[in-house]
């Protein structure tokens, strides 16, 4: 969602910033992450909490999803995950329940991915209640029970509480990753001095940046 646009703006702005020697190795502030104006809260107790903020429908989440979560079972318990669906409009909201209605069910691991490859593969609009039913049905999870979790309080509670997060870690695209309530970075952000790089290379960037912004709140 919108990565491109983000690309080509933070590639302008790394053109001004070229004096500050930026690599996702040794990650510079302002250009390869962005310190927020005010600490978020975590939930994380003495670990490091990583937020992915994600969209089911955009291709460059998609895109990402392998590398991030190969790179989130290496650092197994040494940190805390958690996926963020966002909302950019109101048709967003039921892809956000689907997320919240199998991480309520235990069911995000086997089927998370499947979400991911029935759109961007399988190309199936997975954006109304009665398709997505459909869809985990067939993913071996039972229709009603999925419905009524779907559709209750604290699924919807979730969808809401998301709105707030987005404003406070100011996400405006996707995928964006969010370390410690402090710093946001993004394959947009951490590439941006990587004119001409493939993808997976501006994700592995992101994902050096990640670790140098842990092992920078591991020193404090």
């Amino acid at each position: 969602m919108r990565f491109f646009t983000r690309l080509f703006a933070a590639a302008s702005f790394a053109c001004v910033a070229l004096g500050a020697a930026a690599s996702p190795a040794d990650p510079v502030e302002g250009v390869d992450y962005i310190k927020l104006p005010q600490i978020q809260p975590t939930e994380s107790g003495k670990k490091v909490e990583v937020l992915e903020f994600y969209w089911y429908n955009c291709p460059h989440c998609f895109a990402f999803e392998p590398q991030l979560a190969d790179w989130v079972k290496k650092r197994g318990d040494t940190i805390v995950f958690k996926r963020v669906p966002v909302s950019f409009r109101e048709s967003f909201v039921p892809q956000q329940k689907l997320y919240y209605t199998l991480e309520a069910m235990g069911k995000v691991d086997p089927v998370h991915r499947a979400v991911f490859e029935a759109i961007h593969v399988g190309h199936l609009q997975l954006d109304k209640e009665d398709k997505i039913a459909d869809f985990v049905e067939k993913q071996g999870i039972d229709r009603k029970k999925f419905l009524e979790i779907f559709n209750s309080f604290s699924v919807q509670s979730k969808a809401n509480r998301v709105r707030g997060m987005q404003e406070a870690y100011r996400i405006d695209s996707v995928p964006t990753i969010a370390v410690d309530g402090r710093y946001i970075t993004s394959p947009s952000i951490a590439g941006s001095s990587m004119r001409g790089a493939s993808e997976h290379a501006l994700h592995a960037a992101t994902l050096q940046v990640i670790d140098s912004l842990i092992a920078k709140k591991n020193k404090q």
